[in-house]
């Protein structure tokens, strides 16, 4: 359950998102501004694979890959997370900015302490 005292932001796959939009900005080959969330990573995954249905499944797996480490996060916030959280950074606040980032390897990072969860 978790502590209604904290206040948490957290959209894993927005992250991702923002930083697919970016590969191809720094590309030299920039996404237009109107494709949704889906057309974005269809098209990232694209780039990976030999056919539309493989981009399709990886863009798929990857949505729910972080939408269950969102929801695995939030289920374990009370009772692992804040008291590692706490434990290891010195962190007393009750807000809490959780980010998917990409630098040297997955890693979800908590903006307030500065705790980093490597994936």
């Amino acid at each position: 359950m978790m502590d209604t005292s904290c206040e948490v932001t957290m959209d894993l796959y927005q992250d991702w998102i923002g930083t697919a939009r970016e590969v191809f900005r720094g590309s030299g080959h920039p996404l237009e501004p109107h494709l949704t969330d889906e057309e974005i990573a269809y098209q990232y995954y694209r780039l990976q694979t030999d056919t539309d249905e493989e981009a399709q499944a990886m863009s798929e797996r990857n949505r729910d890959r972080l939408e269950q480490m969102q929801r695995t996060i939030l289920e374990h916030l009370d009772s692992a997370i804040v008291p590692d959280i706490r434990a290891r950074t010195g962190y007393t606040g009750q807000r809490f900015i959780f980010r998917w980032v990409f630098a040297e390897g997955e890693h979800i990072i908590e903006e307030c302490s500065e705790y980093r969860i490597p994936l």
